[in-house]
């Protein structure tokens, strides 16, 4: 019988999560049953997703009930495995959580071809966040030749995707990042055409000399002060595909000062805008063929980059998550478990 080490949800948080939200555990693991398989974690993405999924408010998930194991896609060694369609020493992806162990459905898990690119990948740009961003940039920003694309939280996994996927198409690309190093490396080394510190005092001054002729395409990722400063350089027909609002995962109660409700649809009004919240799950069905085919070829071929953040040892999950909730990562964030 396989033990495995878990981080389970001890409590709901108020507000920004803290250590006492959380709980290891060592369980048993049960036999393998005909059509499974046992995995070993070697990797487990942290995504802010997961600020949710600790809340029982409503929302498009379920939440992580207290005493389970907190949610997360992980990428596996098959060390044990009772079924003709997955073989011992596969590499999968799969949805395991943040534990050392699981037996699961052989038939829930997607195997990984190590040739073709570095395992960790199907947790970031050739995984959910990768997806994410095509998805939601496909279907929603559908950017033009020539239009100008700004994305927050740009230096992320997501949104670096968004940056270059804007510039494959012809756009120019608009980044917003915390901090002189992130914005270096939107220019630098991801091709972006301008860059913009949200931390810096004269933060909207940035923006405007970033976008004089506005923004057609504008990826939301933050929602909070830099979403405020964004919406009046929206152009007529924008479009904003909403993927997450971090800035606000932690707020426990409604912000301070006037309404501004009635001037934001006020704007939506008169600028045509097409505002539309997206989960990229049900793009899957329709998409998912065509990005791991694009993604792959870009990455091959040098026109897309991407940029890992890995944390040793499942022990540091919950730090380096309060991290990721602060923006403190660089790159996309996944935790070397084994």
């Amino acid at each position: 019988m396989t033990s495995s080490t878990r981080i389970v949800l001890a409590s709901r948080p108020t507000g920004a999560p803290t250590a006492e939200n959380f709980r290891t555990e060592t369980v048993d693991l049960p036999e393998v049953g005909d059509g499974q398989v046992s995995l070993k974690t070697l990797y487990l993405s942290l995504d802010p997703y997961m600020r949710g999924r600790m809340s029982d408010a409503e929302s498009y998930a379920e939440p992580v009930e207290v005493g389970e194991t907190m949610v997360g896609a992980t990428v596996s060694e098959v060390i044990e495995s009772r079924s003709d369609a997955v073989s011992v020493g596969a590499v999968v992806l799969g949805y395991t959580g943040w534990q050392s162990h699981a037996v699961v459905d052989a038939s829930s898990v997607r195997v990984l071809d190590p040739e073709k690119a570095p395992v960790s990948t199907a947790l970031g740009v050739l995984g959910m966040p990768g997806f994410t961003a095509y998805s939601g940039m496909t279907k929603i920003g559908q950017p033009k030749a020539g239009e100008t694309v700004v994305v927050a939280a740009a230096s992320g996994p997501v949104g670096s995707a968004v940056g270059q996927f804007a510039k494959i198409k012809g756009a120019r690309a608009v980044g917003i990042a915390g901090g002189p190093e992130k914005c270096a490396y939107l220019i630098d080394e991801l091709g972006f055409d301008a860059a913009v510190d949200h931390r810096a005092p004269d933060f909207k001054d940035q923006l405007k000399a970033a976008t004089p002729d506005g923004i057609d395409v504008y990826f939301e990722n933050v929602g909070g002060a830099v979403a405020k400063a964004v919406l009046p350089r929206l152009n007529l027909y924008a479009r904003v595909p909403v993927c997450g609002l971090i800035a606000q995962y932690n707020d426990t109660q409604a912000p301070e000062g006037p309404d501004r409700l009635p001037g934001f649809f006020t704007r939506v009004l008169t600028k045509s805008l097409t505002i539309r919240g997206f989960i990229q799950s049900e793009f899957v069905p329709e998409l998912y063929k065509d990005f791991l085919r694009d993604v792959a070829e870009w990455i091959e071929d040098g026109s897309f980059r991407y940029r890992e953040d890995v944390v040793e040892g499942l022990e540091h999950a919950p730090e380096a998550f309060f991290g990721l909730l602060e923006g403190k990562n660089f790159g996309k964030l996944v935790v070397k478990v084994a």
